[in-house]
């Protein structure tokens, strides 16, 4: 009876050790990959303007405020064990390479090897006095397809009746999207809020907007790209290579005329005398700088604009019959119409979504176009409102990002290009965890 007694007595430790030190095993496995996933995120999200060397050193402090020592040990997370490098989303495969700055591999480990395995309580009693623990956390960076082609607002995007959406074209708002009636969403669009309940449409919504609830998903997102649109810009007054387009050479600026003063050819010919601006009073390949004064206001005179980067500080009318193709504006005016334009405004090549001819407007206002807008390959970064007006036909590759809201009423045709002609976009990277 003594030793049946201490059979089952040994029964009981092992049954005993397996339920309590392996629920040990299983808290300090989660506790370490809380603190390998939250470091992945430091490190990668540092990495965007920083060296590994300094990315990596904050994903180990990041790490070390989960991990205590007395605990975890001090080698639970080593510089080693933070890996910067490539991420093949085909073959879930991760390569390290210390210059790359879209993907990142943290490790952590309690192993024997390293001096600080976990400590069993009851399964010592047996002879197995530790386990090994390793986990692995990589992230990767990824733009949203939303913010390639489509309309994004911090507030809320209103589209009223009568508009055609192609496949992949994205409407999203942080707070609600309102439709009104007879709306084309084809399949592949998107339409997508925080909560779906909040969609603002007629009670035969769904009947009179076909596709639309298939289109329908939720999401939030932050607008990274329009919270660093004040540097951008700022970095455009002294020609800072970081964010200029390939057309622009940097550390090289122009001062655009006054526009009451007269153009001149190279031999001096004076060919334009007016009270606003021309194609001709731009440098091309270069960053034009224009300041205001007076009204602080400047009208950019019909014809095409190619070529150039012009960073301003005044409101900026965009006369009848302006094309833009392969040029960034940018302004710090703040009033509501910042941009605006009566009709006829064209923010890109209209090539058929071919490469290049795309066209960036920047503004830390509003913009407002009263009529037939075009856009192809084109882009709109507002702090403020976008909105315009009905018959906005021929949108191939548009991409309007708003702080505010997106007003884009009647009878639109908003097509899809694939992110052909869009190479010139600026996108901000967001980060997700792949393994």
């Amino acid at each position: 009876m003594t030793i049946l007694a201490l059979f089952f007595v040994m029964i009981c430790v092992v049954m005993g050790g397996v339920a309590i030190d392996f629920n040990k095993v299983i808290s300090e496995r989660t506790q370490l990959q809380v603190a390998a996933d939250t470091a992945a995120h430091a490190a990668l999200y540092t990495r965007e303007k920083n060296d590994a060397f300094t990315s990596s050193a904050l994903a180990l402090t990041t790490a070390s405020s989960y991990l205590p020592t007395s605990i975890f040990g001090e080698a639970v997370m080593t510089s080693t064990d933070v890996k910067f490098g490539t991420w093949d989303a085909a073959t879930s495969t991760f390569t390290a390479n210390n210059t790359s700055k879209s993907a990142v591999q943290v490790r952590a480990k309690m192993t024997e090897v390293r001096g600080n395995p976990s400590q069993n309580l009851l399964l010592r009693i047996v002879g197995k006095d530790t386990f090994d623990i390793g986990v692995e956390s990589v992230y990767s960076t990824y733009y949203p397809p939303c913010f390639t082609e489509g309309f994004v607002a911090e507030e809320v995007v209103d589209i009223q009746s009568n508009n055609s959406f192609t496949d992949g074209f994205c409407i999203h708002s942080n707070e609600y999207v309102s439709l009104n009636q007879n709306n084309y969403f084809e399949p592949g669009t998107v339409v997508s809020m925080p909560n779906l309940d909040n969609l603002d449409m007629p009670n035969s919504g769904f009947e009179k907007n076909e596709g639309l609830q298939t289109a329908l998903r939720t999401g939030a997102y932050r607008l990274r790209l329009l919270n660093d649109l004040p540097n951008i810009i700022d970095s455009f007054w002294s020609a800072e290579p970081e964010h200029l387009p390939p057309y622009i050479s940097s550390g090289y600026v122009y001062e655009v005329w006054e526009p009451e003063l007269a153009v001149a050819d190279p031999d001096g010919n004076k060919i334009y005398t007016g009270n606003g601006l021309t194609p001709q009073h731009f440098e091309p390949n270069t960053v034009n700088r224009f300041n205001c004064a007076g009204s602080g206001k400047i009208t950019l005179k019909g014809g095409v604009y190619s070529n150039f980067l012009l960073v301003s500080d005044c409101e900026i009318k965009f006369a009848s019959g302006v094309m833009l193709e392969d040029v960034v504006i940018a302004t710090t005016n703040t009033s509501a119409t910042s941009f605006n334009s009566p009709s006829d405004l064209s923010i890109g090549r209209d090539d058929n979504c071919a490469a290049g001819g795309g066209a960036t407007l920047m503004t830390l206002g509003g913009f407002n176009a009263a009529a037939s807008l075009n856009v192809f390959g084109g882009q709109i970064l507002a702090i403020g409102d976008i909105e315009f007006a009905a018959n906005a036909d021929g949108i191939q590759g548009a991409s309007f990002v708003s702080y505010g809201m997106i007003d884009g009423t009647s009878n639109m045709d908003m097509g899809f290009c694939q992110n052909n002609g869009m190479e010139n976009a600026y996108r901000a990277e967001y980060f997700r965890m792949v393994n």
